[in-house]
């Protein structure tokens, strides 16, 4: 996949099937934009691209109102790659750019700069300024330029319409397992790997400790996960929360790789698959008591990562 910072080679977009949005988190609906886009793209021999923004326009707009994201772009990069995308460009975002009415986005954008031969967008996309351009809005433009524009209807499970808001409420109130089903992957979450106060190690359940993670965390608990170290996979027990054992208040993430037996992973990247929550946060009247309590969450997290991974 090409991927760009804008506009940078425009050998590898011009002409071809665009999709414009956010993408984060990169979920169920969004998949069905994609694989419509890819479908179309591949029928009349073009390249399939997508256009984001970097950073979501409302940081720039109302930074205070931003939710927190779902994916980093890299995150949604691998999987849009994943999905065919041909080319990614991620547009910087900025008020010039913001400050588009609807037709001078399309004049500028689709038409003249990416030349697009066809659309394919969600029912609810909005686009120029102050989101001013609806679905019928770009319908005509596209019509008036002899453009193809499928607009693809909303994906739902049961009663719920999936979204990247109703991913986000899920992974705050700790329901991951609904958010990895609206996903349709598990939620990644990666950071840097610190020093903690080894306590994990002295009681036998050594954990890497988590910071600088740059997307939403889930509510305080356990959660069944999965790590990559190596090139090797392990089953994770993921502990997020402040750990009122040992009478710490602050809030940490802390991850178990299951049967890892190499060294300390310090000032290395980690990135960890969260799949489903186990429990909440609890406190234990003394250490002995906890390490009953982490046996029996790691012999839970085995199975549910056992009846989740591919064989």
């Amino acid at each position: 996949m090409d991927r760009q910072t804008g506009f940078q080679n425009r050998e590898a977009y011009r002409g071809g099937l665009l999709s414009i949005g956010n993408f984060d988190g990169v979920h169920r609906g969004h998949q069905r934009i994609i694989s419509t886009l890819t479908a179309a793209a591949r029928e009349r021999g073009r390249p399939a691209v997508v256009m984001t923004f970097e950073p979501h326009p409302i940081r720039v707009l109302a930074p205070d109102r931003a939710p927190p994201q779902l994916s980093t772009l890299d995150r949604k990069a691998e999987l849009l790659e994943q999905l065919g995308v041909d080319c990614l460009i991620a547009m910087p975002t900025d008020r010039a750019l913001l400050d588009l009415s609807p037709e001078e986005f399309f004049s500028q954008v689709v038409r003249g700069e990416i030349d697009a031969s066809g659309m394919v967008e969600g029912e609810n996309f909005c686009f120029g300024r102050d989101r001013a351009g609806t679905v019928e809005t770009l319908d005509r433009l596209c019509r008036e330029s002899g453009i193809s524009l499928t607009v693809v209807n909303h994906v739902s499970l049961g009663d719920l319409t999936v979204s990247s808001s109703a991913v986000r409420k899920a992974i705050s109130e700790g329901r991951v397992a609904e958010a990895v089903a609206m996903l349709g992957h598990p939620y990644r979450v990666r950071g840097r790997v610190e020093p903690g106060a080894a306590r994990g190690g002295a009681i036998g359940f050594p954990t890497a400790n988590l910071s600088g993670v740059e997307t939403l965390l889930p509510a305080d608990g356990v959660y069944a996960g999965v790590a990559e170290v190596d090139g090797v996979r392990y089953a994770a027990a993921v502990h997020l929360g402040a750990n009122p054992t040992f009478g710490e208040t602050k809030r940490k993430l802390e991850v178990h790789l299951i049967d890892y037996s190499g060294g300390p992973l310090y000032d290395r990247e980690l990135a960890v698959d969260l799949i489903d929550r186990v429990r909440g946060t609890l406190d234990f009247g003394d250490a002995a008591a906890l390490q009953t309590q982490l046996r029996a969450d790691i012999a839970r997290v085995a199975g549910i990562v056992g009846e989740g991974e591919p064989e």
